[in-house]
């Protein structure tokens, strides 16, 4: 929309400065009229024919004071917009960074040195606020990047298929079509996780009151063929939890970290690895959910055994489409890898947190932690959590 151009800033300022300085003067005159010449007499002697007359002094004293105003007025003018460049300098400086980030790099920082005041505070933020920017624009360029490579994948394997089927008519089409089939389902699944990545991104979620207990049964019940194909113990502990918020999304949030665990868990086998304690554990591995409520705040986590996780790779399982310690995975249940980056996703809409835990043993420990409900009913003769301290990842399960 355009704008009509007004006085700068700068120029507003040096006329405030001036226009200060001369109703100064102005004042100075008033108390000098008001508290000395008006006592000098008026009478054509002056006083005993010695003093001047207050005609004579008011001739006198008028050309002085005119010339006195009109060099404030021009000092003020003057030095008003000298005083108010040195003021303005530092805006002059953030413009610059505001400027340069019109061409799309967000690398630039405004870095005001000196003591902390206004301008200090306000680059400060300024600087911030770019960082924030050019991490989220960053992590948004690689999500495309990796969505495009993901979605290419799947429609490329459906072009070779259809064109070995143009080509070898008497290929088993039957095979054909199940691989069609296979590529196809997976390019539908990828596509709805994009989609309901995007709708938790947007933090528009419906409140309602859920039993976290509840959902992570449900989730639970759901997964326990695929953990009993695996060998794994499938358990979930803990008592009612409420919070507030989408059960739809929580429930997708409580499936994928169930998921996670059993996809990511032991080889099915005879034997466990030998733990600290002795020998070979018991066949397979675990996956534990639970459930509980420490003060106003309603926790969740998801404990697997498994592979050791290395602790510089944690912070990175949350990005779309990583998939553990492998980029890819060969089995049925490769997933798309944006089952943790959708949790964090709806984890925030909650305006919760989320943190990962290596375990010592192998696997990993997942705590989500969300705002209890206010309608929580409160549960008696039960552990008080409000003192108790925060999670941390247990030696075994």
């Amino acid at each position: 929309m355009p704008r009509r151009h007004g006085l700068s800033v700068r120029l507003k300022l040096t006329l405030s400065y001036a226009g200060f300085l001369a109703v100064a003067g102005g004042l100075l005159l008033a108390v000098v009229w008001g508290f000395l010449l008006r006592y000098v007499p008026d009478s054509s002697q002056g006083l005993l024919g010695i003093s001047p007359n207050r005609y004579l002094l008011v001739r006198t004293f008028a050309p002085a004071a005119a010339v006195a105003m009109a060099f404030l007025l021009v000092f003020g003018l003057v030095g008003g917009w000298i005083l108010a460049g040195r003021m303005l300098a530092p805006l002059t400086r953030i413009t610059a960074a505001v400027r340069s980030t019109e061409g799309g790099s967000l690398s630039h920082r405004v870095a005001m040195e000196g003591r902390r005041d206004e301008f200090r505070e306000l680059a400060d933020a300024f600087d911030a606020m770019l960082e924030q920017l050019e991490s989220h624009v960053g992590e948004q360029q690689r999500f495309a990047a990796n969505a495009s490579h993901e979605l290419r994948t799947p429609l490329a394997i459906s072009q070779a298929l259809l064109d070995v089927a143009r080509s070898d008519p008497t290929r088993d089409r039957a095979e054909l079509l199940e691989r069609l089939q296979v590529v196809n389902t997976r390019a539908i699944d990828l596509t709805e996780a994009l989609l309901l990545l995007s709708r938790s991104d947007r933090g528009n979620v419906t409140r309602e009151s859920v039993d976290l207990s509840l959902v992570a049964e449900e989730a639970a019940e759901s997964l326990l063929p695929l953990a009993e194909q695996r060998g794994l113990t499938l358990a979930v502990t803990g008592g009612a939890t409420r919070t507030s918020g989408s059960a739809q999304l929580l429930l997708r949030m409580v499936t994928n970290l169930v998921q996670n665990a059993v996809v990511h868990n032991l080889p099915a086998g005879p034997a466990g690895p030998a733990g600290p304690a002795g020998p070979a554990g018991p066949a397979g591995g675990t996956v534990t959910v639970h459930t509980e409520t420490r003060g106003d705040t309603g926790v969740l986590w998801v404990e697997n055994t498994g592979r050791p996780v290395p602790p510089e790779l944690v912070p990175t399982l949350t990005e779309p489409f990583r998939r553990g310690t492998e980029r890819i995975r060969t089995d049925e249940h490769a997933g798309v890898g944006l089952g943790l980056a959708i949790v964090r996703s709806i984890v925030r809409a909650h305006d919760g947190t989320l943190d990962l835990f290596p375990r010592p043993d192998g696997g990993l420990l997942v705590t989500v932690r969300l705002p209890g409900s206010p309608s929580r009913a409160s549960s008696g003769g039960g552990t008080d959590w409000t003192e108790a301290g925060p999670l941390e990842p247990s030696g075994s399960q």
